[in-house]
Parts: C-alpha cells; structure tokens; sequence
C-alpha cells in the first residue's frame, strides 16, 4: 500500500516520534544516550532546525522540532542511519534499529506547542520512570538551566520565564494532549483522545447536556478521530444519535479529510 504523505505545519513545529523496530531498546546505556544527542544536534544544526523539546525513553524518543526549512525528513533520516550504524556496531545487532518510518505531527498553534513540550517532559514519570525534575535524559533541565542543546527562548517566552515554565508544568489547563498519529485512534487510547479534545473533560457526561452542548462535544471527539464505537463506550450514547448529532453540524470525517484544526475550548467548556 502506498504510505500516507507527510502533514505539512504552517507553523514549523512538529512533534516526532521515533521508535525501535519491533520495540526493541535504542540505548544500552549513558554513552549510547549522549552520542544520539550528540548525532542529533550535529544533524538539525545542519539542516538548521531548532531543538525546542526532547526525551529519550528506553525504546523510543520524542522530540519537538522546528523546521522553517522543510527539512524534517533528510535530518532525521541522517540521524537514524548514524546512529543505527554506531549502535550495530557496538552491540552486534543485525537489521534495523528503528522502525521504518518515524512519525511527525504537525503542531498548528501556540496551545499545542505548550501542550506537546509538557507532554514531553511528563513521559518518564508517566511511565513511571522517574519524577519530571529527576530524570536526566530530556531536556526539562535545559530549561531551567538555560544551557544544553535545547532552544528554550521561544517557549520561555510565551511563559514569561522559567517561573512562568515552572508554573505551567502544573497547570491543569495544558495537562491534556494527545499526539494523533493515525487517522484511527487506537482502542487503548480513545479515553486520551477524547479526554484531550474536550479540554480535560470527561467524556461521559456529555450524555447530561442540553442537546445543543452535546451535539458539539460530540463532534469534537468526531473531529479528533475517535470511532463512532469508541464514542459509544465512553460516553453511552448510542451510534445513531451520536451519527445524527454529527449530521446535524455538519461534520464528516470520511478517509479522505484532512486531519481537522485543534478544536476550540468553548466547544468543551460543558463537559468540563
């Protein structure tokens, strides 16, 4: 089948992730995890992308990029083919190291950037790794520090500082996100998806609204790709009414749509 072409932002922002193949580990140890760093910050400076965030889990890393150039693809290309071959050489791997493809989602405003920088750091310590300040492979350090390969400005900017940082790391309001990498949301993750679409509200009590309400916060779950069966788990709203209430306003989420605009706060405040 042919693959799905890239999203494009208009922002330069994305998110990416990058797996081990089969979920295999990337990293053996500490020297493992410096020399990527390093092979990453050698192959975005050469394409001149900025490092605004990054996390390097056990087998796979987030990182959010900058890319005004549309260079994405040929930096992280260079970086996965430098690192696959210092990694097969050193532990005698044979094959890939990542997985074929890595996945890039397109950030489109201010909110998602802030909402992608904390999801990232929060990663460890929502696998239960480590507490936010505590683990030393990304780059939440760097942004209280203000050193290391990381550029903080433009976030610290929109923050105010590293107190405005600090302070946003636990606001509430930027505690739900979710990086949808495929048209379909997977079974497992459809209470994030659709947690993270209504702002932080719970999907189940939009069953109680006024069907003007209603109608809205389901089109919102429709918009961020959960299924007419998932909406139907989480919410006990039956297919049908949740198919007409989509109807009713106007939102269709065929194969060929585009992956639709972030949706707004109003639209989720009743199920707040």
């Amino acid at each position: 089948m042919p693959r799905r072409a890239r999203e494009y932002a208009d922002t330069g922002f994305y998110h990416v992730i990058h797996r081990g193949n089969g979920r295999q580990l990337l990293f053996e140890d500490d020297r493992s995890r410096r020399l990527f760093l390093k092979l990453l910050t050698e192959h975005t400076s050469e394409k001149e992308i900025d490092i605004i965030a990054w996390c390097l889990m056990s087998n796979h890393v987030h990182l959010i990029l900058h890319d005004e150039g549309g260079r994405l693809s040929e930096a992280m290309h260079g970086l996965a083919t430098s690192y696959a071959r210092y990694f097969n050489g050193t532990t005698g791997h044979v094959g890939s190291v990542f997985q074929d493809r890595f996945t890039s989602v397109p950030i489109k405003d201010d909110r998602q950037l802030l909402q992608a920088v904390r999801y990232v750091h929060e990663n460890p310590a929502k696998a239960g790794m480590a507490e936010i300040g505590r683990y030393p492979w990304s780059s939440y350090g760097d942004y209280l520090r203000g050193s290391g390969i990381t550029h903080t400005a433009t976030v610290l900017d929109m923050l105010g500082g590293i107190d405005g940082f600090l302070r946003f790391c636990s606001d509430g309001r930027y505690g739900w996100y979710y990086a949808r990498v495929s048209r379909k949301v997977p079974d497992d993750e459809a209470l994030q998806a659709a947690r993270a679409a209504l702002c932080g509200g719970d999907p189940g009590a939009i069953k109680a609204l006024p069907r003007s309400e209603r109608d809205a916060a389901l089109c919102l779950l429709r918009d961020a790709g959960v299924t007419l069966k998932q909406i139907e788990r989480l919410t006990g709203i039956g297919r049908s009414a949740v198919m007409r209430a989509t109807k009713r306003a106007g939102t269709s989420m065929s194969k060929n749509d585009p992956v639709p605009e972030r949706p707004t706060e109003r639209a989720a405040e009743g199920v707040k």
